[in-house]
């Protein structure tokens, strides 16, 4: 009777400590979405800055300006393109630390 009793606390804390552990997970790739989405948009903000300045500079300026303007921009698309990749791929590498603690 004693053991019954003593086995199912232990396996009563036990799924207590699962919970909590995925509800922590959980909560940390929250957090690192909510972390890597402000950089994410301050790329995405600068870049449409630079098209809108390339589109307004377009009919004053020189080409030469003009393509190097674009340049940025296009520059700027590949480092959003970058910094959503590997904010994916932290995403992914915290949800199997997560699943491997787990089992």
């Amino acid at each position: 009777m004693c053991g019954k009793v003593l086995g199912d606390s232990v396996e009563t804390v036990m799924g207590c400590g699962m919970i909590l552990k995925n509800a922590v997970g959980i909560v940390g790739i929250i957090i690192v979405i909510g972390i890597c989405i402000s950089p994410i948009i301050k790329l995405l903000v600068i870049m449409f800055s630079y098209k809108i300045l390339t589109v307004l500079s377009e009919p004053i300026a020189d080409s030469k300006i003009v393509g190097l303007l674009e340049e940025v921009s296009d520059i700027f698309k590949i480092f959003l393109a970058v910094l959503c990749g590997v904010s994916v791929m932290i995403i992914i590498g915290i949800t199997i630390v997560i699943k491997i603690s787990s089992v």
